[in-house]
């Protein structure tokens, strides 16, 4: 287990609209507020893009990831961690979320990107003081938060 206390800071809340991609426009919101770490809470409709719905299978690593073209509009909820890279110090999300349309839903990581049809609102909170970082990990070829000052 990788431990580091922290506490909160600034509370953004934006309404990301037609024409703003998830997880870019959260990201470089971030960089332009110089947020470097957060807890990103959001909700709104999604489409057009891509969700990565698990690996094709769980014992090869790196995995090969799933992945699920989204068409159409969808109603979205998503939770995610904020946390700069290491070493370039970019802020890099990590959002999961469910999106349902109809009688279908679908939950994954939203990392390939979606686009926000009309409404997403996103609050970010802000964690000051933690020494955390997210790096690649060649053995998993996963970008892992770790203690990682820079």
């Amino acid at each position: 287990m990788i431990v580091s206390e922290g506490r909160i800071g600034r509370v953004f809340v934006l309404r990301l609209g037609d024409g703003d991609r998830v997880p870019d426009a959260i990201e470089d919101f971030a960089a332009s507020r110089e947020v470097r770490s957060a807890v990103v809470l959001a909700l709104g409709g999604l489409q057009d893009g891509k969700l990565v719905v698990g690996p094709e299978d769980g014992a090869v690593l790196p995995p090969n990831p799933m992945l699920a073209a989204i068409a159409g509009v969808h109603e979205a909820a998503a939770v995610g961690t904020l946390f700069p890279t290491a070493p370039e110090g970019k802020p890099a999300l990590h959002l999961h979320g469910v999106l349902g349309r109809g009688e279908t839903t679908r939950a994954g990581c939203l990392r390939p990107g979606l686009d926000v049809w009309k409404i997403f609102e996103v609050v970010v909170i802000e964690i000051l003081g933690t020494d955390l970082a997210r790096s690649h990990d060649p053995e998993t070829g996963f970008t892992l938060l770790g203690l990682a000052p820079l």
